[in-house]
């Protein structure tokens, strides 16, 4: 009897977005701006860039957790480079519009939900349980700061 094998594919990389030079610039500034170690800072950017494309190819506006909020300033904080990959893949520009959204447990499964279905690998330990507002991740809008 045959049986059927398992095949998995290789997950997707947040990382592998970007070319990897300005991925690496991309981590020192987060590192620096937000007093992140270089592997956190990693980490928060791979998930990041994994985080705007899943906004950018499906067109849904998603919280990021505040962990990984850092990733999409620095991102933007790199104007050119943003919005010229943000043209690129999507013809468009991803604004952050933030609206006083919660990061509670159900939002962030939601989020890492959709991230999943695109094929990135999750790294959950950034999306917490029950992530908890605070500024100036939050950028000071609505009652959650």
């Amino acid at each position: 009897m045959a049986t059927a094998l398992e095949v998995t594919a290789a997950q997707r990389a947040g990382r592998d977005l970007v070319a990897p030079e300005l991925f690496d610039r991309l981590v020192d500034f987060c590192a620096e701006e937000y007093g992140l170690e270089l592997s956190v800072a990693k980490r928060v950017m791979d998930q990041g860039l994994a985080f705007l494309d899943v906004m950018g190819s499906t067109g849904v506006g998603l919280s990021p957790s505040k962990q990984v909020d850092p990733a999409w300033h620095t991102f933007m904080l790199h104007s050119e480079e943003y919005t010229r990959w943000c043209m690129e893949r999507y013809g468009r520009y991803i604004h952050h519009a933030p609206k006083s959204r919660y990061r509670d447990k159900a939002t962030m499964v939601n989020v890492v939900g959709k991230i999943r279905e695109a094929g990135y690998e999750v790294d959950e330990s950034l999306w917490g349980l029950k992530a908890d507002c605070n500024a100036p991740t939050c950028c000071g809008d609505g009652p959650c700061c």
